[in-house]
């Protein structure tokens, strides 16, 4: 149990994907998942994005939301970062308090700040980031609507988890998929599971974990 919790920990702190693709990100934030046993958080989605034309997606375990804000929540939300932005001395690693928990927290024009432990605990220094990151978990807005990915990344690595095995359906060969993630469209994923939530695939006597990271419009793998 320790190695599955310590291997989930590591896998957690994998840097913002997606988020380098497209130019047009405001903000992105990465954000740990409640440790569950047998999850992979680097397939799950990002935790908020805000998209230049007001676009937002909002992640969960696997699925994401999708809306556009304008008017007042746009102009409140960017006054925010800027805010953030003006801040004197902001370093670009921070500590908010006690736990491992991780955070990453890209601005715009590149800047990305990391912070660990509980943003409840922060200090005064770090209160203006831990604050607009506990807005971002909590964001919520009347647009919101089921997105539905039209591809996901299919990643396969040596593993076994607790149940038995799935049948390999995917359309890409297994050995493929696990020399280097594929993309497979959404129409062939079917009843798989998604994003952090994990399946198990045995082949001969060798068992595999198998994720399928949800993909943003933007993202090209």
């Amino acid at each position: 149990m320790k190695r599955a919790s310590l291997w989930l920990f590591v896998l957690g702190l994998a840097p913002l994907v997606g988020a380098a693709d497209n130019p047009n990100v405001e903000v992105m934030l990465a954000a740990p998942l409640p440790l569950i046993a047998g999850q992979v958080p680097e397939a799950a989605p990002p935790r908020f994005v805000l998209l230049e034309d007001g676009r937002i997606f909002v992640g969960g375990t696997s699925e994401i939301l999708e809306g556009r804000l304008s008017g007042g929540p746009l102009k409140a939300l960017r006054s925010d970062v800027a805010r953030l932005r003006k801040l004197k001395g902001l370093a670009d690693h921070l500590a908010f308090g006690p736990g491992e928990e991780e955070y990453r927290l890209r601005l715009a024009k590149g800047r990305e700040i990391v912070a660990k432990g509980d943003p409840e605990r922060a200090p005064f220094d770090a209160r203006p980031v831990a604050s607009f990151v506990q807005k971002l978990l909590g964001f919520d807005d009347p647009s919101l609507r089921l997105y539905r990915p039209e591809r996901y990344e299919l990643t396969v690595r040596p593993g076994t988890l607790v149940g038995g095995c799935r049948s390999w359906t995917l359309p890409v060969p297994l050995v493929d998929a696990l020399a280097a993630p594929r993309v497979v469209a959404a129409a062939a994923v079917g009843s798989w599971p998604t994003g952090a939530l994990p399946a198990s695939v045995c082949s001969g006597d060798k068992s595999f974990i198998v994720t399928l990271r949800p993909l943003l419009p933007w993202e090209r793998r």
